[in-house]
């Protein structure tokens, strides 16, 4: 399957854009070494990959700390290899309650709406893909915040119908660095 993989440096004067080969990425900490041989200093750095408009995923490094991350469609994202990556390791810092407490919730919700009409279906919880990973957004949905882009904005890009090549671009706009992305797509 055909991957897009850009790294985006924040620097003094915007964003330094460069396509990147994911081929020797094998774990979160290669990626965040990939990421970090492109910072100057210890500005921010931005990792785009999109696989064929399936998924989007954003990693944001800042200095030593961990990476950040946050995937458009986590069932989506977790077939693929540089997806399950990405979903694995946030499946594994949430760990399993989170998603037991976020089903869990979901089914109150949905005892009190149908507590009135018995009759309709009762609805599971959340979607689930592959390895118990959630359908649809996944991460830190705050990832972008401090550069201008809302969370709310950030998942909306994500929703159901969203072409990730276009979120892509319009989160590049965003930031101020859309031409330059386009340039290197």
């Amino acid at each position: 399957m055909a991957y897009f993989a850009a790294v985006l440096a924040r620097t003094e004067d915007g964003w330094d854009v460069s396509e990147t080969e994911l081929d020797a990425v094998e774990s979160l900490a290669d990626l965040a070494d990939l990421a970090r041989e492109a910072a100057q200093e210890d500005d921010s750095v931005l990792v785009f990959i999109e696989q064929e408009d399936a998924w989007f995923a954003i990693v944001r490094v800042d200095g030593e700390e961990d990476p950040r991350i946050f995937v458009s469609d986590g069932a989506a994202a977790a077939r693929s290899s540089y997806g399950s990556v990405l979903t694995d390791e946030l499946v594994e810092q949430a760990g399993e309650s989170e998603f037991d407490d976020l089903d869990s919730l979901v089914a109150e919700l949905d005892d009190e709406d149908s507590a009135s009409e018995e009759e309709e279906d009762e609805d599971d919880g959340p979607a689930v893909g592959p390895g118990g990973v959630p359908v649809g957004p996944l991460g830190d949905s705050e990832i972008l915040a401090e550069f201008g882009l809302a969370a709310k904005d950030l998942v909306d890009l994500s929703g159901e119908g969203a072409v990730p090549g276009d979120a892509l671009a319009e989160i590049a706009d965003a930031l101020g660095c859309g031409e330059i992305l386009e340039a290197v797509r």
